[in-house]
């Protein structure tokens, strides 16, 4: 049995839905991934690109080449989140990374972005339906993570709202592929967001005064 066998392989079932280890590992390092963000730890990054790495072999067996190119998508800009990061910009007095929320053109450029996004990469899998079996939802997961993604490697707050639509659409969409354990992780994710939100977004109303140098914490 080689190794993408394994991770392809059931792990255990919950409610009459089977588990697969490539779903459960990929989400668990999705899951510190996230946490390390809240955190604004510089490790969030490689966590992000080893979960999506993993990943790829879960909507590979669950034939979701939509999902394959998020994750193929989310190991690209994770690479680009962890140079944005290590090369420094805006920080705070402690060092750790300056967070803000994003100016009304930053906004309406997400916005903007997301939404064409959206509608390309949906018209795209309407047109080749090998590439999603659900094209609209997994477009709007597609971009949204993108959204998501960028936004963090900025040091924005709103991507913590990115990441809360994204979860809107993909709890239900996981659950209906199959991944059960995407769904479950999913619910998990919400918890996190929301607690993330309100830390990054109290630290941004911090009288503090970004300075160019430091490391991220």
């Amino acid at each position: 049995m080689n190794a993408f066998d394994w991770l392809n392989g059931e792990a255990f079932s919950v409610f009459h839905q089977h588990v697969i280890w490539s779903d459960m590992i990929g989400n668990t390092i999705g899951l510190a991934a996230l946490a390390l963000g809240w955190r604004r730890s510089i490790l969030t990054w490689p966590a992000q690109l080893l979960s999506g790495l993993v990943l790829v072999a879960a909507y590979l067996s669950a034939h979701l080449s939509g999902g394959v190119g998020k994750q193929l998508l989310v190991i690209g800009v994770a690479l680009w989140g962890w140079r944005q990061w290590r090369r420094g910009g805006r920080r705070a007095q402690d060092g750790s990374l300056a967070i803000r929320f994003a100016t009304w053109r930053e906004r309406v450029g997400l916005l903007a972005g997301t939404a064409v996004g959206t509608l390309a990469v949906g018209g795209l899998f309407a047109l080749v339906p090998a590439l999603s079996w659900n094209p609209w939802p997994d477009a709007y997961i597609f971009v949204g993570t993108l959204a998501a993604m960028v936004a963090q490697a900025r040091g924005l707050v709103e991507f913590w709202f990115a990441w809360l639509l994204v979860d809107v659409v993909g709890v239900p969409l996981a659950f209906s592929s199959g991944l059960a354990f995407s769904g479950l992780v999913y619910v998990v994710y919400l918890a996190l967001v929301l607690w993330g939100l309100r830390d990054w977004w109290l630290r941004s109303r911090a009288s503090t005064r970004p300075v160019l140098e430091g490391a991220v914490a």
